[in-house]
Formats: C-alpha cells, structure tokens, sequence
C-alpha cells in the first residue's frame, strides 16, 4: 500500500517523518478515519494480448473469409497512407493504471483476531457474523 506522506513542511522531516515508522505497527485507523474521502489508485485485471473482437467488441466477419474472422473488416482509407488511432487493433488488454476518485469510507472495524465479536453487522442486517 502507498501512503502520501504529510508529516513535515520540507523533505527532510517527511523523510524523518516516515523513517520514525519503519518496522511498526501501522494500524489503518492511524492513517484514515470514519468518513474521510479518498482516491483509490491500482491496475485492472490483466489479459494480456488480445484481438479486436474481445478487446474492442468490434462484429465478427462472416464465416467464409479467407483470412480468419474475427478481425476487422477494414482498417482504413487509401489516403492518409496510415492507420489512424481510432481504427480497433490487437494489443494490450487490461493491466492498466486506473484512479477511482471520491471513495468514502463509511466504517473501519476492528477484525476477529483482535478480540473483536459481531464486527461485520450493520444497521440494516443485524446478523451475528465475524470478518
């Protein structure tokens, strides 16, 4: 997990700031708190190489072409002699960098193994349940 460091006005006590926390205990209530706003950063799930018609959804030629069908029927005009970025190709399919901006945390509860009994009921559900 990557944290922003806050804990000084120049680079040195930020440096001094996160040293001070190496090989601690780092709790997530020490870091966040109840109905703060974050941003999540992380990667999508990776497939790896794939064609056009499952990373585009691009429609699948008939049958009977010659040189297989699950391609794209044209990729562009004669003239600009290139392919424009537009045009579905194969490639790199998931595995990319996405931020997923304004996630509230609604609660931070404590786990099982920290003594904790009922930690996963809710106003709405109030079964009796352990994280």
């Amino acid at each position: 997990m990557e944290i922003q460091v806050n804990g000084g006005a120049n680079v040195q006590e930020k440096i001094d700031f996160a040293k001070g926390w190496l090989e601690k205990d780092l709790k997530v209530n020490d870091v966040f708190e109840d109905g703060q706003v974050i941003d999540v950063i992380g990667v999508t799930k990776g497939h790896g190489v794939t064609g056009v018609a499952k990373r585009w959804g691009t429609r699948l030629l008939p049958k009977k072409t010659h040189r297989g069908y699950r391609r794209v029927g044209c990729i562009g005009a004669w003239h600009p002699s290139r392919t424009q970025w537009t045009v579905a190709r194969t490639g790199q399919f998931g595995y990319h960098h996405r931020t997923e901006c304004g996630k509230k945390i609604y609660r931070i509860g404590k786990a099982a193994a920290d003594g904790v009994k009922n930690n996963a009921a809710t106003d709405t559900d109030l079964t009796e349940k352990n994280i």
